[in-house]
């Protein structure tokens, strides 16, 4: 199974960079995780729905075939990081690869967001980018670590 973040925007900061790498080189080999990056539609004098669309279609496009697309939402479903555990066992599971996706500064397209699998949110703040991509892998590597038992994730 592989776990793929696909985010909109190109550029993270080093320490993000450095932050996410870290993380992401930490995973077993039989749950890979990768990255795919959109980039984000330029806004000019474009409507919010317009870069929405724009920025949808690339995201579908970076999609694996067959995955399950889990939207991140502010209104989505709280979980806690063991319930993010339970979550990636489940995924696990079904055998699909799954595909978490970071919408841009406007977010996610409405009616991709409602046609997602799964809607979840990672906090009641609101994070930038960066932060959001170093969290999310952070969160999935602790679940990892909870589900194998591995000390990382200490009560």
């Amino acid at each position: 199974m592989k776990l793929v973040i696909v985010a909109v925007g190109q550029r993270m900061p080093d320490w993000a960079q450095t932050a996410y790498d870290d993380y992401a080189k930490r995973f077993p080999p039989e749950l890979r995780v990768e990255i795919k990056t959109v980039k984000t539609e330029p806004r000019g004098s474009k409507t919010v729905e317009t870069v929405m669309a724009a920025e949808r279609e690339r995201i579908v496009s970076a999609l694996p075939k067959g995955c399950r697309t889990v939207v991140l939402d502010e209104r989505g479903t709280t979980l806690t990081t063991k319930a993010l555990a339970q979550q990636l066992q489940q995924w696990q599971l079904g055998g699909d690869d799954v595909a978490l996706v970071i919408g841009g500064p406007d977010g996610l397209e409405p009616a991709f967001r409602a046609a997602a699998h799964q809607r979840i949110r990672l906090s009641d703040l609101t994070l930038p980018h960066a932060m959001v991509r170093v969290l999310l892998i952070e969160q999935l590597y602790r679940a990892w670590s909870i589900n194998a038992n591995h000390p990382y994730h200490r009560e």
